[in-house]
Parts: structure tokens; sequence; C-alpha cells
């Protein structure tokens, strides 16, 4: 479907040799591009090359498209690992056929690309965190005003068994991490409701 729309745009073709760095992690997502052909890689970049890679992708296929339709920064970076050929929409093109679409294929395409940024982030986080890190990313983007003040919190709606599997970590790691927040005093309370103390200190030790 995307690819039909695409070629009714008749965007530039674009040539990349291999090793060249296409998607940045981070970057906002103001163009959504599709592989023609070539072999590129997914993962984290650092210091110019792909210390940890989540796959490999073959054209013709879009690449990391949900950052563009959702209107937020890539969440991986991506490097052509042979000779790409890409083909570049800008977002606000490619939006405007997505709204052409009836109603639910326009949801349908929403609901897909949401749920692999979802997917995307939590194999990232993985990678490229500490179990710290990753209890902390977690916290933040769970948290919810506690009171008029401004003061955040987390309520577990989950087992904290269930919780370490969506962080990979073990239920043990789980505890550890739990005390160490709390020994940092970027946390506090027990039970099912976590109030986040240093919500800055949770962010620079999440990396975000």
């Amino acid at each position: 479907m995307l690819n039909r729309v695409l070629t009714h745009a008749q965007s530039p073709v674009e040539e990349f040799p291999c090793g060249t760095v296409l998607i940045h992690r981070g970057e906002l997502a103001n163009k959504a591009f599709h592989l023609l052909s070539g072999r590129v890689a997914f993962g984290v970049i650092e210091h110019g090359v792909l210390v940890h890679q989540l796959g490999t992708i073959e054209g013709p296929l879009w690449l990391e498209a949900a950052a563009a339709m959702l209107d937020l920064p890539h969440a991986v970076d991506a490097m052509a690992e042979s000779t790409v050929r890409i083909q570049g929409m800008p977002v606000g093109q490619l939006k405007t056929h997505l709204k052409n679409l009836t109603e639910p294929m326009h949801t349908l395409m929403l609901d897909l690309a949401k749920a692999q940024r979802q997917q995307i982030e939590v194999a990232v986080s993985r990678l490229a965190k500490d179990a710290d890190a990753r209890f902390a990313e977690w916290l933040l983007r769970h948290a919810e005003p506690a009171d008029a003040q401004g003061s955040l919190a987390v309520i577990l709606h989950d087992r904290k068994r269930l919780i370490a599997a969506q962080l990979g970590i073990a239920p043990e790691t789980f505890s550890r991490v739990l005390k160490h927040l709390r020994d940092r005093k970027l946390i506090s309370g027990g039970g099912r409701v976590l109030n986040l103390l240093d919500p800055l200190g949770l962010q620079s030790l999440a990396g975000i």
C-alpha cells in the first residue's frame, strides 16, 4: 500500500555506499525512507561502529517508517551493509496520503506503527542500557501526577515478576534495582506505589 503511494509521489532515488549511516537514533524523522535495494542493519551505533545489532533487512522494505508516521525521533540507528538505493518521502506528504485511506485502514496503520515503535524501544533499551537505566526509563514512562504539587508516582498494576520480564531482567535483579534506586534517593515507597523523588536524576540515569 505505501509502496504504491511512493511510486505515485515520484520521489528522487538516492544511492549510498556500504557503511553509510542512514538513520540516526534520536533525530526527528522528517522523511519516511523506502529501501529499494540493498541490505541495512539496525541497532545501536557508537562512535561510528554498530556495537549492538537488532537485525538486518533487505529491500524493498520501509526503514523505520513508524517514527515518521508518529512524529517521533528515530528509535534505532541504521547502517548500510551494502550499496543501497533509497527513496524518501517528506512526512507531510506521507500523512496526506495516509489520511486519504478509509478510517479503519488509517487506524490500522497507526496502530501497527505504535506497536512496532514499542517493540523497537524495548529492544534498544535492552541492548544499550543496564538494568538500572532500563527501570528508570520504565518509571518515567509510566509516571502519573500524585498530588497538586506536581509530584510523580507509579502504580504497579502488574506483578513485579511480570515487570521484570518486560525489562528483560531476572526477578532477583529487579529487587536489587529497586533497592539501589531507593538507596540513591531516586524513589521511595513500597507495595504497589513508587514515588519518584528525583525525576531529573532518573532521566540522567536513563540517558534521556
